[in-house]
């Protein structure tokens, strides 16, 4: 076998060829060798010109500091420092970023420096910083659109009913002719679903219930937009099809726009408290529950009755007012569709036929209770015990039919 070249020929190529700054220095941290990407990297004319030079003549203080005490630590332990990350401040405030390895330079067993590379990580380092960056800004984004949330969430719930009618007017909450009540179950801080009541005269009360399909502030947006439509067409609300109608013309153009494209589900009903008689007009909506005295439940009309299209689908729809009549003792609730789509582990609906046989249980009880009791049966069918869609009740109950002699 050919002689083996010497050490000396072996660490010259390794110097002079590795693309990792490689550098010796004694026991007062003064360069004693480094090779030539090192030199290239500092700026120095030449290897040899950099010989007792020592950090603090090229870089930060900061950073020469904190290198000289690694170094230090090294010559008094004899420990090595393996893939430590260094940030490298320059002079005219420039940073990189290097990933280096130091170890103790030794002869004979006696630690007379040390010795190192370092590979630059500028680019990579640049890269998680700004990632990082991204992921701090993208967090706080979030933080402060959950923060509005929370206060949509909050202004969403003075859309809200504040207090009942009474009829008649001035009557306290026992003695009105009419018990109103309203719920909402919620799994999301804000809420397509809607419910307002109003006076209409000195007998008639107006109940509207809505759905925005969809979910979160997009559909929060859309409730928004329907509470102010109906502030303008208030004037109409004794007149459920021309209320209906005129409601849809106004929404179309505000929620077919291409960042909300919206339509929603919606019902309206007029009750005159001294007949007992019920106008509606549906908007694809589910019906409401009428809890007959103490007997039975039943939709209060049939699916096929008078159901029109949803708001915001059609720009002249065809809205039919259908009318009933209603006993004392009767009670109705309106809901949304949330009550009966939980789904158990089988993926089936509670679904329409089990919502109203659990309504005929309840026939008879008070508002409250109707309203925990359909809640309640839902809920214990649902495999997550919770509601996937958010919930909106209003109920009414018709005590006794107002005198007006």
């Amino acid at each position: 076998m050919d002689q083996l070249p010497d050490d000396g020929f072996l660490l010259e190529n390794l110097m002079n060829n590795s693309s990792d700054s490689v550098y010796f220095k004694d026991l007062q941290s003064r360069f004693i060798m480094v090779n030539q990407t090192c030199a290239n990297k500092h700026k120095w004319p030449t290897p040899e010109s950099v010989l007792g030079k020592t950090d603090f003549d090229t870089f930060s203080r900061e950073h020469a500091e904190q290198a000289y005490a690694d170094e230090q630590h090294i010559i008094q332990t004899g420990e090595s420092l393996s893939n430590i990350e260094e940030k490298e401040t320059w002079p005219d405030g420039s940073v990189t970023w290097v990933s280096t390895t130091k170890m103790p330079l030794q002869d004979g067993g006696k630690i007379i420096g040390t010795f190192g590379i370092s590979r630059d990580i500028t680019e990579r380092k640049e890269a998680e910083l700004r990632a990082r960056r991204y992921a701090d800004q993208i967090r706080a984004i979030k933080e402060e659109m959950e923060e509005e949330v929370r206060m949509a969430g909050k202004l969403q719930q003075n859309f809200c009913p504040s207090s009942y009618p009474m009829f008649p007017e001035g009557a306290d909450a026992e003695s009105s002719c009419l018990e109103l009540l309203y719920s909402f179950n919620l799994n999301r801080q804000v809420t397509g679903d809607y419910c307002a009541i109003s006076r209409l005269s000195e007998t008639e009360v107006g109940i509207f219930i809505s759905d925005v399909r969809g979910v979160g502030v997009r559909a929060a947006l859309g409730t928004a937009l329907i509470r102010g439509v109906m502030q303008e067409i208030s004037s109409l609300g004794r007149d459920p099809g021309a209320y209906m109608a005129r409601m849809n013309e106004l929404l179309l153009p505000l929620l077919q726009k291409e960042e909300l494209s919206l339509d929603v589900t919606a019902c309206y009903l007029v009750l005159d408290v001294s007949t007992g008689k019920i106008r509606l007009v549906n908007a694809g909506h589910p019906m409401p529950i009428l809890f007959c005295g103490y007997t039975h439940a039943e939709w209060l009309f049939d699916d096929t009755a008078g159901i029109g299209p949803a708001l915001a689908l059609e720009a002249e729809p065809t809205y039919v007012t259908v009318e009933r009549q209603i006993q004392p003792n009767d009670a109705l609730v309106l809901l949304t569709d949330g009550l009966y789509s939980a789904t158990n582990n089988m993926n089936d609906a509670f679904g329409k036929k089990r919502l109203i046989d659990s309504a005929h249980s309840l026939a008879g009880e008070p508002l409250g209770d109707i309203f925990e009791g359909l809640e309640g049966d839902a809920l214990a069918f649902s495999h997550e015990n919770k509601f996937q869609d958010d919930v909106c009740l209003v109920g009414l109950h018709l005590r006794k039919l107002m005198d007006l002699s």
